[in-house]
């Protein structure tokens, strides 16, 4: 009897976080925000909006603030799972192309009533869960994620052959860079020693590798480094008031959508790592609190938040399973946001190295996607469930600039992302291409166990 009460309070303690102590949970806390390469999503679209150094680094500084709050949120009071919240590479496209085309008020508040909307599926309404269970197979979780991974990777290698400077210089640079983030990788995954931690902060070292090769070819510049400060309060929409465009509104409720169905994929996989039940009452509570994450983070400016699967990778090495060590990274992710001049020094990493790791990780990310899609049967339907979103997702990527001009502005949005057009061709594909009966089952017990 002695032995079950003690076995119940272990559980429990495992549950809560008591078992691991304040300086522990720090010191895991910081682990996990540093595998998350959470600059690399506002650099990117900093980038995209032509960004000065300054407004870059403030973007970078707002989005590590809004993930805080909502990994605090979510790992705290909302589907307690120890799940980190991060940008998602999911609507860069999308806020680009609103950004660019009506301006940074229209892409702020386009943010808004989707997050809202998240929120509400969740808590009070109930019902995320039941679109989850219904509409979310991995066919289509998988799918999306390869269109996430493809339909990212041109932006990234556009950029690298447009980037400013000698184009020999700039492949030469991004060469090195990516060689420096696909050996670590590789000696990370292969190592049985303590080498294996490397893969941990192969982002960062490739990242610092590539800028001091930068540097070698006058391609980094740390002037906007001396003029920021060492501490500073976040400021509620630093970019300007939110603007609220109906075709903005409606683009983005769509790419929220996508970006719930690359959530709800980590989501599971916390959940088999850890070991607890991923029920209705969590499903509609992770809703609830990515909404509840992205309408705070819209504040800030940030791009919309997501759960990042690698930090169940790092739970999984570790062992700890507590909650404890992610709202610590939650906080270390607020702190490290009140920081402009560590932001402004990540600012300064020229546009070829990180588009060059972005690139890497876009391919990454798509062989992720394989990995979910390699689990289901191979029948032709399935085959055009899998293949025609990918299709579609290049047709819109590879859309001439002129003709993309003479859209109206939602088409223009749409079009613009490629992720968006691919994930709803996948979703609707699935539902309305029948399924023969003997297929179904597999698909079911793919399901069961996958999830």
């Amino acid at each position: 009897m002695m032995d079950a009460r003690t076995e119940k309070r272990k559980t429990n303690s495992s549950k809560t976080g008591k078992e691991v102590s304040v300086g522990q949970s720090i010191f895991l806390g910081l682990q996990q925000v540093l595998a998350m390469d959470l600059f690399i999503p506002p650099m990117i679209l900093a980038g995209l909006l032509s960004f000065s150094v300054p407004d870059s680094a403030l973007l970078i500084q707002m989005t590590f603030i809004a993930c805080g709050i909502a990994t605090i949120i979510q790992a705290g009071f909302a589907m307690k799972l120890p799940v980190m919240q991060g940008p998602s590479f999911v609507p860069l496209s999308a806020l680009a192309a609103i950004g660019t085309t009506s301006g940074i008020g229209a892409m702020i508040g386009s943010l808004i009533p989707g997050a809202l909307l998240v929120a509400l599926l969740g808590y009070p309404l109930k019902v995320f869960s039941k679109v989850v269970r219904k509409f979310i197979p991995p066919i289509v979780a998988g799918t999306v994620i390869v269109v996430v991974g493809l339909s990212l990777m041109p932006s990234a290698i556009n950029s690298i052959y447009s980037a400013p400077g000698n184009f020999g210089e700039n492949i030469f640079v991004a060469a090195v860079t990516a060689a420096v983030l696909i050996f670590c990788m590789y000696i990370g995954e292969k190592s049985q020693s303590k080498l294996k931690y490397i893969k941990i902060v192969s982002v960062i070292l490739s990242l610092g590798i590539g800028s001091i090769v930068a540097s070698f070819f006058g391609l980094v510049d740390f002037s906007s480094l001396g003029k920021s400060a060492w501490f500073q309060m976040p400021s509620l929409f630093a970019f300007g008031a939110p603007e609220f465009d109906l075709h903005a509104i409606l683009i983005m409720a769509a790419i929220y959508f996508i970006v719930t169905i690359e959530t709800t994929g980590t989501w599971f996989t916390v959940s088999k790592v850890t070991g607890e039940k991923l029920d209705d009452k969590r499903l509609n509570g992770g809703a609830f609190g990515e909404g509840l994450g992205c309408f705070i983070g819209s504040f800030f400016g940030g791009t919309p938040v997501t759960g990042y699967s690698s930090n169940a990778g790092i739970i999984a090495i570790t062992g700890v399973k507590s909650r404890r060590p992610i709202i610590a990274g939650g906080v270390i992710m607020i702190i490290l946001g009140m920081m402009p001049k560590l932001m402004n020094l990540i600012a300064c990493i020229p546009g070829v190295v990180i588009n060059s790791v972005f690139a890497i990780l876009c391919v990454v990310i798509m062989m992720n996607g394989f990995k979910v899609i390699k689990e289901v049967a191979f029948t032709e339907r399935n085959m055009l469930v899998i293949g025609v979103p990918i299709m579609l997702a290049l047709f819109a990527v590879l859309m001439p600039a002129d003709v993309l001009k003479g859209l109206p502005d939602i088409a223009t949005y749409f079009v613009s992302s490629g992720t968006a057009i691919g994930a709803i061709t996948a979703l609707v594909l699935n539902l309305v291409l029948p399924q023969k009966l003997e297929d179904s089952v597999k698909t079911n017990e793919v399901t069961v166990h996958v999830n």
